[in-house]
């Protein structure tokens, strides 16, 4: 479904101004927003200029409990609700969110930096989790079947797991939302969202949205915070939450997984990546290369799926590169709301300052900047667009996230160093492989540990497929059959023969 006419090639500091005035600041607990109970309040600002966009009510652990309150008491009615009302809320709030595409796009280009078209992409992609899961809702199947040795029956349910806490990163605002608030409103639980404290505004505006769509009250709680821990400290520890659902970084996952292992927790984590992006010497190299820019600057490379290593078979290597550092040089690097632009800033100082350490130790150890290599000058927190050849392999950069728009190249010569240089991660999240040659990619594929391979494809993140990873990159699946698992218990029911022993 196409998206609402675009904004004017000149966004209006008004038109910026009226939709941030239409965003709810305060915290929604059970139906209503509030303000925090201690009064507190942080900033939301612009990466694109440092300026405040908005201030927001900071919940405090106090407030994160009363929303849990209402969460619990708001269950029993909503896991007893009929899966087709579920859906209905599903489907009319993905039409509302298709409705607002524009202003959901520049809520998100305002306030994590990404451009105007790619923030209409992710309004698109975050909008199919609503739309797939309204979909699924009516569709959780148990099954009935009579025990091997014919003496009894076997009834199996699924039931809704009980109050959720969700956890969502900065970097896809609205489309993290989705992809955990639809499933959970399938299977029949409630919810607390924690969005993350650099970007709540287009979570405050999903949340709204989802009471326009008739998400009754308590369902759906939402407790944006300057404290992570503040919140998500005292409803781990609450035996009432039975779920929590974490994206983020690795350590911050782990922390999490040991403080809901307390309560033994569902647990969901979607961690860090580090993907390889394999280019073997009978690759398409134009296909190649537009499928490089694709998985290395999707979000100026603030993606866990963003390719974060080129491994480019020796033949071709510096004919890849040469094509590849030409496309990434063409890029504009710019404020989201230009038209022009291409790659918009980094999320704050701190992550354009570790981008460019990575840089600057790979160039001390050998690497070459073939194209950027620098901070951009001026206001905001912008990183040239840069391609690194001749890399070292034992480089940091290859060995951890660089969530920049930075894509550092190394070469292998067999299909064998190539597989082992993949794997060489405590990651296993996404991967990317390009070849002419079928059973490579499948024999590939069935060697390098990682939960998602992209064949010829830069982008393969879609609603209707599980998205998760291996290692240290995550437990369970979201999107796909098996999101809606995740918020799920299974309940066996033994029957007594029907027809007597």
């Amino acid at each position: 479904m196409s998206l609402a006419p675009s904004l004017s090639p000149a966004v209006s500091s008004e038109r910026e101004a009226s939709l941030l005035a239409s965003v709810p600041t305060g915290l929604l607990i059970g139906g209503e927003w509030r303000d925090a109970s201690d009064g507190g309040t942080f900033d939301v600002h612009d990466p694109a200029t440092g300026k405040v966009l908005a201030t927001l009510a900071s919940a405090t652990s106090e407030d994160a409990v009363a929303a849990l309150d209402a969460a619990d008491v708001a269950q029993a009615a909503w896991a007893r609700t009929a899966p087709r009302v579920r859906a209905e809320i599903l489907r009319r709030a993905f039409d509302l969110v298709i409705e607002r595409a524009e202003d959901f796009a520049l809520l998100m280009t305002l306030e994590m930096g990404k451009p105007l078209a790619e923030a209409r992409g992710e309004v698109t992609y975050g909008a199919e989790f609503l739309r797939w899961f309204s979909e699924e809702t009516a569709r959780d199947y148990g099954r009935y079947l009579t025990t091997p040795e014919g003496k009894n029956k076997i009834l199996v349910q699924h039931k809704p797991v009980g109050p959720c806490l969700l956890i969502t990163p900065w970097n896809f605002p609205l489309a993290m939302a989705t992809r955990k608030v639809a499933p959970a409103v399938a299977a029949g639980c409630t919810m607390v969202l924690k969005p993350a404290k650099l970007t709540p505004l287009t979570s405050q505006y999903f949340a709204h949205t989802m009471i326009d769509a008739g998400l009754p009250a308590g369902v759906l709680n939402v407790v944006s915070s300057s404290s992570a821990s503040g919140v998500s400290g005292p409803l781990l520890k609450d035996s009432r939450l039975r779920k929590v659902s974490f994206t983020g970084s690795t350590p911050v996952g782990k922390r999490l997984m040991v403080d809901a292992a307390q309560n033994v927790l569902r647990t969901s984590l979607e961690l860090g990546g580090n993907a390889p992006f394999i280019v073997f010497e009978d690759a398409d190299l134009d296909a190649a290369v537009e499928g490089a820019v694709a998985a290395k600057m999707r979000n100026m490379g603030e993606a866990c799926t963003a390719a974060n290593r080129f491994l480019v078979h020796a033949s071709v290597a510096q004919e890849f590169t040469r094509k590849f550092a030409a496309a990434m040089g063409a890029l504009t690097t710019g404020r989201g709301t230009d038209p022009n632009t291409n790659v918009g800033p980094l999320i704050d100082a701190g992550a354009r300052d570790d981008v460019h350490a990575l840089v600057s130790a790979a160039v001390d150890a050998g690497a070459v900047a073939v194209t950027g290599g620098a901070p951009v000058d001026g206001a905001g927190y912008f990183y040239q667009p840069t391609v690194l050849a001749d890399v070292p392999k034992d480089a940091a950069i290859l060995g951890q996230e660089i969530f920049g728009p930075v894509a550092p190249v190394t070469t292998f010569t067999t299909e064998e160093e190539a597989i082992k240089l993949a794997n060489a991660s405590e990651y296993g999240l996404a991967s990317y492989l390009y070849s002419r040659d079928l059973n490579r990619l499948l024999r590939v594929a069935e060697q390098i540990e990682f939960g998602m391979v992209g064949f010829n494809a830069g982008v393969i993140s879609n609603a209707a497929a599980p998205f998760g990873g291996v290692k240290q990159s995550g437990l369970g699946r979201e999107g796909g059959s098996e999101g809606i698992a995740e918020y799920t218990t299974t309940q066996y029911i033994g029957i007594a023969n029907p027809y007597g022993s």
